[in-house]
């Protein structure tokens, strides 16, 4: 899984591609036509998925392979939606609009859900209510919200009046279980992009000549790059476990999801700063590719939650 997802978007999701979504996003078009033959996992095994999606971050992947295969397929799985295996098959491509003016990922009556992910790139967005309920719009009123990272195009949403007959009543442990699982998916994202700026800088730190010498050699760098790894390191395999856990439905499964999430936000800011200061002033420019990435970072960073917040819910449990 991990060898088929790195070589197909390696080839198809170069930076150049990354840069022209920013000024048009249909350039994304012919990656979500790679992409669709992967949907089927959004309704599988956490642990299958989120090795995909390890390296869909490793790239900054545009487009709407997250939006409907981490929030959209698992939330028509369990309303056992009609569309469901249209979406599974990548025919059909969604969203999530959950959150309210607040931004926080709980079911509300806020008719304005905030965050939502390529809502003007998608077929069907799915509104969720205080019920919790789940209705299905096609087209809603939409207003774009300008974020730190343009490779994730997020939305407000307009819900009001769109109360129906078509609402689907939903159990609250249910939508908890589909955070939880989004929140892994987005924390394995994240561990991928943290390897990326890694793996950047640790090429950069070995071709940078200063004093005659790579800057690699220097051992205030060789520490930076070694606090990088260990923070990679103990995202990677916290990902992972928080992703065998919610497909066992383990009892850990809801501290592993807020550590996954806090450990790749750990991971993913640690890789943005040390890698900005080893690179030195071309990581500032906007012609190096370093950006792309810590845009990345920072705004996955934000999304569902962030470290803090997810610490204080793992506090929560624990004390």
């Amino acid at each position: 899984m991990r060898e088929t997802a790195r070589s197909l978007l390696i080839r198809e999701c170069p930076p150049a591609l990354v840069r022209a979504h920013i000024d048009d996003p249909a350039a994304a078009d012919p990656l979500w036509e790679q992409l669709r033959a992967y949907a089927a996992l959004g309704g599988g095994p956490l642990t299958d998925l989120h090795l995909f999606l390890e390296e869909t971050g490793y790239v900054a992947a545009p487009g709407p392979f997250f939006a409907t295969t981490a929030l959209f397929a698992p939330l028509l799985q369990a309303i056992d939606h009609e569309l469901t295996p249209a979406v599974l098959d990548g025919d059909v491509t969604g969203t999530v609009a959950l959150a309210g003016r607040d931004g926080v990922w709980t079911p509300n009556r806020d008719p304005v859900k905030t965050f939502v992910a390529e809502a003007d790139r998608v077929d069907w967005v799915a509104v969720v209510s205080s019920e919790p309920a789940v209705t299905l719009v096609a087209s809603p009123p939409i207003r774009r919200v300008a974020t730190i990272d343009p490779s994730r195009r997020l939305f407000e949403v307009d819900a009001h009046g769109m109360e129906s007959s078509a609402m689907v009543a939903l159990d609250g442990e249910v939508i908890d279980a589909l955070l939880e699982r989004a929140t892994v998916a987005l924390a394995a994202e994240m561990v991928g992009t943290a390897r990326r700026l890694f793996d950047m800088t640790l090429a950069y730190a070995k071709e940078r000549i200063q004093f005659d010498a790579p800057i690699g050699s220097f051992q205030a760098i060789q520490h930076k790059l070694a606090d990088m790894a260990l923070e990679l390191e103990r995202a990677t395999s916290a990902v992972q476990y928080a992703a065998m856990a919610i497909d066992a439905d383990d009892a850990e499964r809801h501290r592993a999801t807020h550590v996954a999430k806090a450990a790749a936000g750990a991971a993913a800011t640690r890789a943005a700063k040390d890698g900005i200061q080893i690179h030195g002033g071309i990581g500032y420019t906007w012609e190096h590719d370093l950006h792309l990435f810590i845009r990345r970072a920072y705004g996955s960073g934000h999304w569902l939650g962030t470290r803090g917040e997810h610490l204080d819910r793992l506090a929560d449990r624990v004390l």
